[in-house]
């Protein structure tokens, strides 16, 4: 039988959505995180900046998903589906991070593929999109895996850690998705 806290479970990791009591744990980890993160992006290591984080989360046009180890609970990132566009646009933009020392071990890739079912089935959308910065690999690596196209490139596109930076833009439409995890 499924674990009733998790919107979904994959072989070795399963997603919920990030609620306010999570506030110690995340930024305990995002504390311990900030080495590995830098400079692709910046999370809220106090309880204040957490509060104005899930505040955002809790808009309607933001979901937010924490990312566990099934096995033992753990958490291990988050996935992020901000700035939903609903109409005729139906997308939504997804941010993610992994917590070392879960990072490069497979759990993001299965979240994030959890993440993508969740978003174009019970979301409702058509259309996802990353942007990321050219220089993270393995950011990069994720999104290939799961089959996004690169769209475009967009100097100046975010202000993280003090700069301006430059992003590639990768999108999926859940067409996609469908043909992705046809069999055969």
């Amino acid at each position: 039988m499924p674990d009733v806290r998790y919107l979904a479970e994959g072989a070795r990791a399963a997603i919920r959505h990030t609620r306010r009591e999570d506030a110690a744990e995340f930024t305990r980890r995002a504390r311990e995180s900030m080495p590995f993160h830098r400079p692709w992006l910046t999370l809220p290591t106090t309880e204040s900046a957490f509060q104005h984080y899930i505040a955002q989360l809790e808009r309607e046009d933001r979901e937010g998903f924490l990312v566990h180890a099934r096995e033992t609970g753990d958490l291990v990132g988050f996935i992020n589906i901000n700035n939903i566009v609903r109409g005729a646009f139906q997308c939504g933009s997804i941010g993610y991070g992994a917590f070392p020392p879960a990072a490069g071990q497979g759990y993001m890739s299965e979240g994030l593929g959890l993440v993508l079912h969740y978003a174009f089935g019970p979301l409702g959308l058509h259309r996802v999109e990353v942007n990321i910065q050219p220089g993270n690999k393995a950011s990069i690596g994720l999104v290939k895996r799961h089959g996004f196209r690169l769209e475009g490139f967009s100097p100046d596109f975010l202000y993280i850690e003090g700069a301006w930076r430059d992003h590639e833009r990768w999108a999926m439409t859940s067409d996609m998705l469908d043909q992705r995890t046809a069999p055969g």
